[in-house]
């Protein structure tokens, strides 16, 4: 039973489109950069293809503010690539005034590869090494975005790292099996076991989630928020789903307030003085 329920979990989790929604190649003017299909030409995106641990190669994407003072990155939900994305991140980009380093996962848009979930840690580690050693950003000035699957790989990185500025997860998951049935217990082979990952996370956390979320309940919201160490006001949007909270008055304003928040916290923090931050 093991092999079939951890196979149904992960059909669930990586539903990628197809066919891809982009295209990268050379651009015909520099051939030491890549252009991403549907972004003209704009020296505040940068397009990469990285090299991961599983062997792959990953497509990511650095849109760069010019106040950014923070940066996201932003691991996204299952049923989409950066090609359907990209609107999103220029929005985000310019309501946040932030910088957003986005990837695909192994197997979606243009990353080789197939998607799993020791691959989409893979994908994750590859993305904030580039941040770290290519735009010498900082891990203490990193807020990890993850929707929906794309909570796995953030929580894999926030519970595996002390230092990041501040955790986001927009309609995120306890575990996979999870999303199926309400289980108790956590069973070996589940994948992104968040229930417990969520509970060495060292910065403040933001949850966001639907009261009528269809795909991942809303109690996974909730739950997260209750294990989460150093929580931060949780956003219940109310007659919100798994797709469309973006399209709630609230959403922006809640999320600006929290960069606003995590901006005006010491750099230097240490994870036991979060305890003692009025950011509730």
């Amino acid at each position: 039973m093991g092999n079939v329920t951890s196979n149904v979990a992960a059909k669930l989790a990586f539903f990628p489109p197809y066919p891809p929604t982009y295209g990268v190649f050379e651009d015909a003017h520099d051939p030491t950069r890549l252009v991403f299909t549907g972004i003209k030409a704009d020296k505040n995106v940068d397009v990469h293809l990285l090299d991961t641990k599983g062997g792959n190669k990953v497509v990511a994407t650095f849109w760069k503010h010019p106040l950014g003072k923070l940066t996201l990155l932003y691991s996204h939900g299952n049923a989409v690539d950066l090609g359907l994305m990209k609107e999103v991140f220029s929005e985000l980009r310019d309501q946040l005034r932030v910088n957003i380093m986005s990837y695909d996962y192994s197997g979606y848009g243009d990353s080789t590869g197939k998607p799993s979930e020791i691959n989409a840690y893979y994908d994750i580690e590859a993305v904030y090494d580039c941040l770290k050693n290519k735009y010498r950003i900082k891990q203490e000035d990193m807020i990890l975005y993850g929707q929906s699957v794309g909570s796995g790989p953030t929580l894999h990185l926030a519970s595996s790292l002390p230092r990041f500025r501040g955790v986001v997860l927009h309609s995120g998951i306890l575990s996979g099996i999870r999303v199926l049935y309400p289980f108790k217990r956590t069973f070996g082979f589940d994948i992104f076991k968040n229930i417990d990952k969520i509970q060495k996370v060292n910065c403040p956390v933001l949850v966001m989630h639907g009261t009528n979320d269809n795909v991942v309940d809303f109690s996974h919201g909730k739950q997260l928020y209750e294990l989460a160490k150093y929580k931060y006001e949780p956003l219940w949007v109310q007659g919100g789903n798994h797709s469309n909270l973006e399209s709630f008055p609230e959403y922006m304003p809640h999320l600006r307030k929290f960069i606003t928040a995590m901006e005006k916290l010491p750099s230097k923090m240490n994870s036991q003085q979060f305890s003692s931050v009025p950011i509730i």
